[in-house]
């Protein structure tokens, strides 16, 4: 089984800060990460391997620096490791994103089938999700997002079954394989880097593609050229005025202080206890 897990390097968002002046995102100086949300679907990848055996693969597009990113998921037990970058990337949005990264996949494949592909649901630096889906459409694979627990994986059969996150409770879907799945947060719990391996990784030859190992066939795909998207603005969050209100509990049960809180927020939002009922009747 080969999987291909898509990462990416992000700016530790709790470090970020917003130009006053430009409206931009201010770098310097912020420490740059693997996207969380990445690391839950590589190590669901990793379980995979260690169940099943083959190889698990990561892969990244973006600036030079990106590398020690990957060298992070090789101390993990990813196999190997390849950086798409080149300056004609630069600029891009999840449109011109997602077709790189799938030219990469198909290049990928080329050396060795691919079976799945992996990636976050989103990350946290522009919180889209658009990449993973874009991906599949791009490369005519099954998708499965939002997916809280693999349930089976039939290499055979070429078949996988999953639990997906939806709006009033849990799906359960079994498709075939080739797939791309996104993973949800807490999904499972990342394994420790053994000293041997984070010594492996440090010493490990990133493979590094420029546009033309990477399979781009249209430049104009690529790149500012390719990405529609415009950002007029980057703001923080106003920071909210109302303070917080001290609710005494001295003489008063469990039942009276949540009686009293839910009257507070009834009085405050009117038209909540009437969507309320009229939920509660249907």
């Amino acid at each position: 089984m080969h999987i291909v897990v898509c990462i990416k390097q992000v700016p530790d968002s709790a470090q970020i800060r917003v130009h006053p002046v430009t409206n931009t995102i201010m770098r310097q100086g912020v420490p740059a990460i693997v996207n969380p949300y990445d690391l839950f679907s590589l190590e669901e990848a990793l379980r995979l391997k260690d169940r099943f055996g083959g190889r698990v693969t990561v892969l990244s597009m973006g600036p030079p620096q990106a590398e020690d990113a990957l060298r992070k998921c090789i101390s993990y037990g990813a196999d190997d490791a390849i950086l798409v970058t080149d300056r004609a990337f630069a600029g891009a949005d999840t449109l011109a994103t997602s077709y790189a990264l799938a030219s990469a996949i198909r290049q990928i494949g080329g050396e060795q089938a691919v079976d799945m592909v992996f990636a976050g649901k989103q990350t946290i630096d522009g919180d889209t999700a658009q990449v993973g889906p874009g991906i599949a459409k791009r490369m005519d694979l099954q998708l499965l997002t939002y997916v809280s627990r693999i349930v089976e994986v039939d290499p055979v059969a070429r078949s996988i079954v999953v639990e997906r996150r939806a709006e009033g409770g849990v799906q359960v879907l079994k498709t075939a394989l080739p797939c791309l799945v996104t993973m949800l947060e807490n999904s499972n719990e990342l394994r420790f880097a053994t000293l041997p391996a984070m010594i492996h990784a440090a010493a490990y030859p990133v493979r590094k593609w420029d546009k033309t190992a990477a399979g781009i066939e249209d430049a104009g795909k690529i790149g500012l050229k390719g990405s529609p998207t415009v950002v007029s603005k980057v703001f923080g969050p106003t920071p909210r005025t109302d303070k917080a209100e001290m609710l005494s509990v001295e003489s008063a049960g469990p039942r009276d202080i949540a009686l009293n809180l839910v009257q507070m927020i009834f009085t405050r939002q009117p038209a909540l206890e009437a969507d309320l009922v009229a939920a509660a009747s249907t």
